[in-house]
């Protein structure tokens, strides 16, 4: 698809079509500001209104480096940039849009139904070329979808991504825009979706220029612990933002984002002006999915047209029955754990507009009339890993028996399962925490990870705290490297078989009977022990029997069992497993 007719973001670089390339910079707390060219002098931009400045140069294509000078002593890379080559500081890039040729320009996407997702961090999979590589694994594996951690711009090299700054360029540590255009396109190639996690509830420390030349871009009185508040009730704000989802859709191709964070999103109103733009603007029969990570539990956006959002409730009821922890935010579910997996499971979201002890404020809406493809189910992800001290996995914290009875729930249940990069094979390597930053920064950075865990039993001295890996070292971003010599143990083997026997009874026996399954209900039958039943499509009910604790209940056996744990008599539900199958005509 020629530039002249793809989806062109206001702010940024825009190429003519009879030459030259469009800059437009919002500024307004500068009364003038100046394109600089490398090697040449600054030229004045046109002051247009509202604190929009604008400038067309003839003799900049592709390939042309420039920042912009708003104070006599600062010059800035594009709040837009496309690519900044040389990090956060250095000059942007003038990208062309059209330079990689598309070899699967066909592709429409997959309907949702059919996602399995597996999310990475780029970087430490070797980069986008890296990534790339391991696709055909994946895919084999019975994997979907990809969901890639944010890839925007962040100073340094190493970073989860939720410190970016410069939200519409690739991290050049992770490759140039072409590479992640490939890795796109040979995803596709391989039948698999891709989906962007993108962060727009605030900006990272280091290289955030945007105070200097647009104050009013920050709306403070939002303030999060993560960073300034952000004006989204500015048209120009929103726009940016707005522009930014649609870049990624339509120059890149990706098939979703994921919004990070959206309850620290200020202005609901922003949402579903989403909506409507992705629907007016994403041409007819392509699939293109728009997913949530939001601690208010708004099942309204999801009634509205937001496809689904990650299921934090589910993560946090079956990490208590797991493990026994309670401390930080795992108290929420430390009275009930199962009634709150048995809810998960028969009503979408735990919390439905009751009191959340843990921040003493009220949570979420009702969503038991919402299908189970609205929420994303998982046992680990980068929050829940990383955000731990020490990074530990499931493998290294819970008994295996119970963890594959669990997994088994999560492949095989009609809520939409989410994989962590080496779950597959059940790494014990840690994920960490982990940024570049240099100096002073570093230094607060580091002392502020671990004053966070000062309250925790086990960090409670800071002899303790003193073992929190510096996020700021190499050796934190190489340890939480998966370690695929894993893989080819006895015990990867075993977990690579499990997550192919699951993902293939998926395929075959939940995937063709997903589409309108409704719950019909689920209930605690022990200690540690749910059972939920689906009405599926067809009109057959699945149903999954878990017990993670340790005494045998009595269950109804399924017509036709899909999969069980563990040998047992029939009627049995023995300690730390699943049972899971079909019956006929049993559900109204």
């Amino acid at each position: 698809m020629p530039f002249t007719e793809r989806f062109q973001p206001f702010y940024g670089p825009t190429l003519l079509p009879a030459g030259g390339t469009l800059f437009r910079l919002w500024a307004p707390s500068c009364q003038a500001v100046a394109l600089e060219i490398e090697g040449q002098p600054p030229r004045a931009m046109k002051a247009e209104r509202d604190g929009l400045f604008s400038l067309v140069a003839q003799d900049a294509g592709p390939g042309t480096r420039y920042r912009y000078r708003v104070a006599d002593d600062l010059a800035v890379p594009d709040p837009a940039s496309r690519f900044q080559p040389d990090g956060v500081h250095g000059f942007s890039l003038v990208t062309d849009p059209d330079s990689y040729g598309w070899r699967h320009a066909e592709w429409r996407g997959r309907p949702w139904e059919e996602a399995v997702i597996y999310e990475l961090h780029a970087g430490l999979l070797g980069g986008f070329a890296g990534v790339r590589e391991k696709l055909g694994e994946l895919a084999e594996l019975g994997v979907t979808a990809i969901e890639i951690m944010p890839v925007n711009s962040f100073g340094g090299t190493r970073n989860w991504g939720y410190d970016g700054v410069l939200p519409y360029a690739p991290a050049a540590s992770y490759g140039a825009p072409d590479d992640l255009k490939a890795l796109i396109d040979a995803a596709h190639g391989h039948g698999l979706m891709v989906f962007l996690d993108v962060v727009y509830n605030h900006f990272g420390p280091d290289g955030n220029y945007l105070a200097a030349y647009a104050d009013a871009f920050f709306d403070r009185s939002s303030n999060s612990h993560w960073g300034e508040g952000i004006a989204f009730r500015r048209p120009q704000v929103a726009r940016f933002f707005h522009d930014n989802v649609m870049y990624w859709l339509t120059e890149f191709r990706f098939d979703g984002v994921r919004i990070d964070a959206a309850s620290a999103i200020t202005d609901r109103d922003w949402f579903p002006a989403l909506l409507e733009r992705v629907r007016a603007e994403i041409p007819p029969g392509r699939q293109v999915h728009l997913i949530l990570e939001n601690e208010n539990n708004d099942a309204a956006l999801l009634r509205d047209g937001f496809t689904a959002q990650w299921n934090d409730d589910g993560h946090n009821a079956l990490h208590v029955l797991l493990t026994g922890e309670t401390e930080g935010y795992y108290g929420m579910f430390a009275e009930a754990p199962a009634r709150s997996v048995a809810r998960v499971l028969g009503e979408g979201f735990d919390f439905q507009g009751r009191l959340n002890p843990y921040s003493g404020r009220m949570r979420g809406q009702p969503s038991g009339d919402l299908p189970p493809t609205k929420f994303i189910l998982f046992l680990q992800n980068h929050d829940q890993t990383g955000n731990r001290a020490l990074g530990e996995r499931l493998t290294t914290l819970a008994d295996p028996q119970a963890l594959r009875a669990a997994y088994a729930l999560l492949l095989l249940c009609p809520q939409i399962p989410m994989l962590f990069m080496g779950e597959e094979w059940g790494t014990t390597t840690p994920f960490f925490f982990f940024t570049d930053f240099q100096d002073a920064l570093a230094d607060a950075v580091r002392e502020g990870r671990r004053r966070e865990f000062a309250t925790f039993a086990a960090f409670s001295s800071p002899s303790a705290r003193a073992r929190i890996p510096d996020p700021n070292a190499p050796a934190t971003f190489e340890r939480s490297r998966p370690d695929r010599t894993e893989r080819d143990g006895a015990d990867g083997r075993a977990w690579l078989a499990l997550t192919a026997e699951l993902l293939a009874l998926r395929r075959d026996w939940i995937v063709p009977r997903l589409h309108g399954a409704r719950a019909l209900g689920a209930e605690v039958i022990g200690p540690k022990a749910v059972a939920a039943r689906w009405r599926m499509s067809d009109g057959t009910v699945l149903g999954i029997a878990l017990n993670l604790g340790e005494e045998t209940l009595t269950i109804a056996e399924p017509a036709r069992l899909l999969h069980e744990t563990t040998e047992r008599k029939s009627g049995a539900l023995p300690g730390r497993s699943v049972v899971i199958g079909m019956d006929v005509g049993a559900g109204k």
